[in-house]
């Protein structure tokens, strides 16, 4: 196995363990719905039906960036995108560096042939093969929009991580400039800050998705395999480093941009969904709670994105929400900390 693929190996394997995931679970919480005794809806009614990029879902929900180029990232890829298709939500791929430097086979389309699927490239690659290299990546699976994943924590934390961050502002400026299809930018756990979403904002960037600290902590990950204690002492102040999504969130649609918000990081149900729905996000994405379910079967994963759908929509008869956009301003009580 190649060094890169079994990187990616690692990084499901670890993935799965409760020790790199973020020690903030249930941040969510602290968002309160009004509960709302007399809801004066049919439950049968209301209506999850949303549109993504002018693509129609079945709900908000993204199935959030996971693996590329591991040992067994084809079957936990194949069993997402069905579930993606049959589900009709959303799917975004890991990243697809890997495939493209080992010229591996991407099968996506073939096995979601009318889902939507986001590509998924580093910002530091995106840098160095310009719009040639995200436009490759868009046209190897079909994909309908393409992720630019900022990550600079987790490349610290990698032995050999990527260190030069210059040209990463002008590779996606020229991205949204000639790229056939849209562009998300995205954190992998540190989150988007006001400051980073506005600079994107200018260069031309209309999605981000917050992915904040929380849920999977790829820092925690690459320490789990680098095996210098050097390294693991530089980098211990900086293991929970980042913003929480929940203030993400309130922090960036605050700001006076048209940007359109994915939530994400830590999102485990859909409750935590609806969440951020009402804290301004359009679409939310999850990826943890679905990995142990994409190691097993499509329909289990089925099975998964029907829970949460349920959720989401047991919160808004809770809520006396009838659609997506009366959950947006649904009355809550408190976000305190």
């Amino acid at each position: 196995m190649t060094d890169i693929r079994q990187r990616k190996q690692d990084h499901i394997d670890l993935a799965l363990q409760p020790a790199h995931q973020g020690q903030i679970d249930g941040q969510f919480d602290e968002l309160c719905f009004e509960p709302i005794a007399v809801p004066e809806l049919d439950y049968a009614e209301i209506d999850l039906n949303t549109s993504f990029l002018s693509y129609p879902c079945s709900a908000p929900i993204i199935i959030g960036a996971m693996t590329g180029g591991c040992e067994n990232g084809e079957t936990i890829n194949r069993h997402l995108a069905e579930a993606a298709e049959e589900s009709r939500i959303p799917m975004a791929l890991g990243s697809q560096r890997a495939a493209l430097e080992l010229a591996l086979s991407q099968p996506i389309r073939q096995w979601a042939p009318t889902a939507t699927l986001l590509g998924n490239l580093g910002a530091t690659q995106l840098a160095q093969g310009g719009v040639d290299l995200a436009q490759a990546a868009v046209e190897s699976i079909a994909a309908n929009a393409l992720v630019i994943h900022l990550n600079p924590l987790q490349e610290l934390a990698q032995p050999n991580g990527d260190r030069d961050w210059r040209g990463i502002l002008a590779a996606i400026e020229a991205c949204c400039l000639r790229l056939d299809v849209p562009l998300i930018v995205k954190e992998v756990g540190a989150g988007i800050g006001p400051a980073t979403a506005q600079r994107l904002t200018n260069a031309g960037v209309q999605w981000i998705e917050v992915a904040g600290r929380g849920g999977t902590n790829w820092a925690s990950i690459e320490l789990a395999r680098n095996p210098s204690a050097r390294d693991a002492e530089i980098m211990r102040p900086f293991i929970n480093w980042g913003m929480r999504s929940i203030d993400l969130l309130t922090q960036l649609h605050a700001l006076d941009t048209n940007i359109n918000l994915i939530g994400s990081g830590g999102v485990r149900h859909g409750l935590d969904v609806a969440r951020c729905l009402r804290l301004g996000a359009k679409m939310v994405a999850l990826a943890q709670p679905f990995l142990p379910a994409a190691m097993q079967s499509t329909d289990a994963v089925i099975d998964k994105i029907d829970i949460i759908k349920e959720q989401l929509q047991r919160t808004m008869l809770l809520t006396g929400s009838i659609n997506l956009r009366a959950l947006s301003s649904a009355a809550i009580i408190s976000t305190a900390r």
